[in-house]
């Protein structure tokens, strides 16, 4: 619910009146004592959804050029004639065949969005903490720890401010939300390196990050991520737009941005290029997309600026910038494809060896891959067979029978191990 308060100017008066009447709006009117321009004061509770048309309606008669309109959050209205007032609107809707739309106005979500951009001191302490905490996470490769640290990362605020002034053709709003996105992350990765540099420089110099899975996961990203963003970015905008709490929804925000932004740092801590490079690309890719679905959604929502020269300036910018971002995403895509493709390939090298492995011996215990990562994908390199008992498959027949069938010279080592029961 909300309560649409108005500061009339002198000589509106009438209009005002004129205009809620016609509309059938409920309003309460009182005198302004205070001296000022204004003569009455208009109080109007209404529902969510219908607090942007009569802040148009109000606009049209020159109550926004020369006095107020504040828009208040309201947590209750008892009133049996409100109720029954909502109650026909809803008649009203069901006989038109007509539902409106749960969504805030633009005046609302404008405020919303800026508020929620700006790079203030606790935006940068949080990110850094969410840093930290993630690259503690990926060290001790702990799924739960990873995730603690999106949920105390701000990163919603910026890139759906960046969406709302693109849509609204508010280029403030966009260039705020760009920068803070662009300051989010730099102090992320920065003081993910820092911490990781030190946490080398201590205790783990030689420590081989690829074979850490959650971090070998961000390494190599596949197309999958591409549907995460673009899943991350659709929430949070439907939940900006629909007034709903954005917290919960900034943690999958989080999720597309902060492990990766923490996989970078380490790659760069411990001079891995795989690994800088290959989360690099994909917090670019998360970034893009988040931001391309949550224009589009907010656009869907149909929210544009007033006037119509300013509605088509947005239609332009809104076209140009998901053009560029739209262009952005699918050259990055096609590293995440050739990781993707690499990956089946790999699955598919894996299911042949360990069936010419079975085949080899029946006392077959388990395969082993190793693998020679590289900045895009990760190239098998020597297959162990683990056996038991006597007459071991040989070494060099194995690795023939893996190269006719799957094309791949790879290092071929057979253990037998002694099995001893009592």
């Amino acid at each position: 619910m909300r309560l649409i308060q108005t500061l009339v100017p002198e000589g509106k008066r009438q209009l005002v009146i004129d205009l809620l009447d016609d509309e059938e709006i409920d309003y309460a009117m009182t005198s302004e004592t205070s001296r000022s321009d204004y003569s009455d004061i208009v109080y109007i509770p209404t529902d969510v959804d219908s607090v942007e048309g009569i802040l148009d309606e109000l606009r049209d008669v020159g109550v926004e050029r020369d006095g107020y309109m504040i828009v208040s959050d309201v947590e209750t209205i008892v009133s049996d004639r409100f109720e029954q007032q909502q109650a026909d609107d809803e008649d009203d809707e069901e006989l038109n065949g007509v539902a409106e739309d749960e969504r805030i106005s633009r005046e609302e979500l404008q405020t919303k969005a800026r508020n929620l951009s700006r790079s203030t001191t606790n935006y940068i302490a949080l990110t850094l903490i969410s840093a930290i905490v993630a690259t503690a996470g990926l060290l001790q490769d702990s799924a739960a720890v990873v995730v603690g640290s999106m949920v105390i990362a701000p990163l919603i605020g910026p890139a759906m401010a960046s969406c709302v002034g693109t849509v609204t053709s508010d280029d403030a709003l966009f260039w705020e939300g760009m920068r803070s996105q662009a300051i989010g992350l730099a102090v992320a990765v920065v003081s993910a390196t820092l911490f990781a540099a030190g946490y080398r420089a201590v205790l783990a110099p030689d420590l081989e990050l690829l074979l850490i899975q959650q971090v070998a996961e961000r390494a190599h990203p596949g197309l999958l991520s591409l549907a995460i963003a673009l899943g991350a970015g659709i929430a949070g905008a439907l939940s900006l737009t629909s007034g709903a709490d954005e917290a919960l929804v900034g943690v999958m925000i989080a999720v597309a941005l902060m492990p990766p932004a923490a996989a970078v740092g380490l790659g760069i801590a411990y001079v891995d290029p795989t690994l800088a490079v290959g989360a690099g690309v994909l917090v670019a890719v998360n970034l893009l997309s988040i931001n391309v679905a949550g224009v589009v959604t907010v656009w869907v929502r149909r929210y544009k600026p007033t006037h119509w020269y300013d509605a088509k300036e947005a239609r332009r910018l809104t076209g140009r910038r998901l053009l560029i971002f739209g262009v952005s995403i699918l050259v990055l895509t096609s590293f995440l494809a050739t990781s993707s493709l690499a990956a089946r390939e790999n699955a598919q090298f894996e299911a042949t060896v360990e069936t010419i492995a079975d085949d080899a011996s029946e006392n077959l215990l388990d395969v082993e891959f190793s693998y020679e990562p590289n900045l895009l994908t990760q190239q098998p390199d020597t297959v162990t067979v683990r056996v038991y008992g006597e007459n071991p498959p040989p070494a060099a027949a194995l690795r023939e029978e893996i190269r006719r069938q799957t094309g791949v010279d790879v290092g071929v080592r057979v253990v037998t191990e002694q099995i001893s029961r009592a």
